[in-house]
């Protein structure tokens, strides 16, 4: 999306720091895009939502990976560059 992110991450262990993973992310975001983005890419803040393990990620997925096409960037999610998935083959990140 041209103006936000969507990202389905998950702990793998008992020792992830989802907050630690946000703040690494929007660093190493910014130091790469510097010269491209002096202005900066984030706002102060976030909003998360913590799944539980009654509710199915395929549902957040599916949200995710059409949203492009909800605001009428694409006719397909797979035609938009900037989604990749480890769960849809045809969105795997292009080499």
């Amino acid at each position: 999306m041209p103006d936000h992110v969507h990202a389905l991450v998950e702990g793998v262990s008992e020792k992830a720091d989802f907050r630690r993973f946000v703040y690494v992310f929007r660093r190493y975001t910014t130091t790469a895009t510097k010269f491209t983005c002096p202005q900066g890419l984030w706002q102060d803040g976030y909003h998360e939502r913590v799944l539980r393990r009654t509710e199915g990620t395929q549902r957040v997925i599916d949200y995710i990976l059409t949203n492009p096409v909800r605001a009428g960037l694409v006719d397909q999610a797979v035609d938009y560059p900037f989604s990749w998935s480890c769960t849809y083959d045809e969105l795997r990140p292009r080499a």
